[in-house]
């Protein structure tokens, strides 16, 4: 096969980072990268204006760290509270996922968090209160602190007991 080297102009997803020289096939390099302008050819010519792509990559690491630090000073400091509804004996129907944190975490510090960012083990799926891990950056991670409750419909085993009486 037929491969081609080129330099990335711009971060993509399984590839590489911008400033990075790359061996890829030569009909993705020819028929997407470069006309999609996210490549150039890995020419002697090319090849010298290395540093300033550098450059332009090391200040854009800068930037994403420094707002990744400001978001979890922020995350922090936020306490949820999420309702779980709840049956007899105090058996819960459904969980609290991901998707449901980053919505909570929208909703009271407007802050838009991919759910796959949430690193929760597996679905709460009880009352009480909860640290979950949170990575925003390679270098950067925090924990939120989340209470559970039973939602207020639910009835609970002694309310049972002392409508029976």
């Amino acid at each position: 096969m037929a491969h081609a080297q080129v330099i990335l102009k711009e971060h993509i997803k399984g590839l590489g980072a911008e400033a990075d020289v790359v061996k890829v096939k030569r009909g993705f390099a020819r028929n997407f990268l470069v006309p999609q302008g996210k490549a150039y050819d890995a020419t002697p010519g090319n090849l010298r204006h290395l540093n300033r792509l550098k450059a332009v990559r090391a200040e854009r690491e800068a930037k994403e760290l420094q707002e990744a630090e400001k978001v979890a000073a922020k995350l922090k400091k936020l306490k949820l509270k999420l309702t779980l509804q709840t049956g007899q004996g105090g058996k819960a129907f459904g969980s609290i996922t991901t998707i449901d944190i980053a919505r909570a975490i929208a909703e009271s510090a407007k802050i838009e968090l991919d759910r796959h960012q949430i690193e929760l083990d597996k679905p709460i799926k009880s009352t009480g209160a909860f640290e979950v891990p949170v990575k925003l950056h390679a270098e950067v991670s925090c924990v939120v602190k989340l209470n559970v409750s039973a939602a207020e419909g639910a009835e609970s085993p002694e309310s049972e007991e002392a409508d029976a009486d």
